[in-house]
């Protein structure tokens, strides 16, 4: 590291956080790396559904803050949504009330009860951020590229003999043995891509009983079906018994996505952790490494405020 700009990082992970924490890095004046183990197209965050919403991650009171802050951003992306992969679209939320949640939610605008017409039950009215993630992850390695930063595909065994004075770990489920951090585990969630037959709004609909839940995102590649929340299950094979279950609890909702034709079969592990780590920690030599991983399923959904915060922990540009 002897002679390198004091200013330069290395992000070593290539997801949504990890893309999305260099952006904010490289246009606050930092010379920014990202290493990463394969390409974006082929990350957990490749996999997302990506609805914004504040789900399954702790801790709540900082999360709703990192989520409304990236909220304001997906907004305006919104507004270019063929080059960001950003769209606003509305939807329900079942077996959900406004009571339930924390503070954040009387910031979202619009978010509402639901209507008889709307849900049959409790569920709450949103217009949100749907994000194309086929999209949008080509389009943050962009604006990383166009603000300086590089992106070099790396394996690294150990954040500690990273060439560089500082360090932002944003590996995911990988800091279990990178770290190492036997607090990461993985969630397994399955998807189904079907042929939209018409459908323009989301639904979810959550069993909190069951590691099954029910959703369905209209995207632009196809109609997005879930899902599965199973904890500590490492399999990224599809089982297609559980896509019938996926496709059959859908079509409750939404009869004609039964006869659907199927377009492809997803598997990711969401990077669960009980409540994200985001630490700076000294190196040798007076280097420094941010840790920065932990989101679960909600990486999409607080990115933005979250890679603000890790920036703040890096510190300004010499």
């Amino acid at each position: 590291m002897r002679g390198e700009p004091s200013g330069e990082v290395v992000v070593v992970g290539g997801g949504v956080v990890g893309l999305t924490t260099a952006v904010v890095l490289a246009e606050g004046g930092r010379r920014v790396r990202v290493w990463t183990r394969e390409p974006a197209e082929r990350t957990t965050s490749a996999v997302a559904g990506a609805l914004w919403w504040p789900y399954r991650i702790e801790p709540v009171s900082l999360a709703g803050e990192w989520a409304l802050q990236s909220l304001a951003v997906y907004e305006e992306l919104a507004a270019r949504p063929e080059e960001t992969g950003v769209r606003m679209v509305e939807g329900v939320h079942g077996e959900t009330r406004l009571d339930s949640l924390g503070p954040w939610a009387a910031r979202v605008p619009g978010l509402r009860a639901a209507r008889a017409g709307e849900y049959p039950g409790t569920g709450l009215w949103a217009r949100l951020p749907l994000i194309d993630m086929p999209a949008h992850l080509p389009w943050l390695r962009e604006r990383l590229l166009r603000a300086g930063g590089t992106v070099e595909e790396r394996t690294v065994r150990d954040l500690a003999a990273v060439d560089a004075p500082v360090v932002v770990n944003c590996t995911g489920l990988g800091a279990r043995d990178l770290v190492p951090d036997a607090e990461v585990r993985p969630v397994r969630g399955q998807l189904v891509v079907v042929e939209n037959p018409g459908i323009t709004t989301w639904l979810t609909s959550v069993d909190h009983a069951s590691a099954a839940t029910t959703y369905f995102f209209p995207q632009p590649g196809g109609l997005v079906l879930g899902g599965t929340a199973e904890e500590d299950v490492w399999s990224l094979t599809p089982d297609p018994a559980v896509a019938e279950r996926i496709v059959a609890r859908c079509a409750v909702f939404r009869p004609e996505i039964a006869q659907a034709r199927v377009l492809g079969h997803r598997v990711g592990l969401r990077p669960a952790r009980h409540a994200v780590r985001l630490e700076r920690v000294p190196l040798p030599g007076g280097r420094v490494l941010v840790h920065h991983y932990g989101h679960g399923g909600a990486g999409v959904t607080v990115a933005w405020g979250c890679a603000r915060q890790a920036a703040g922990l890096v510190g300004p540009a010499a």
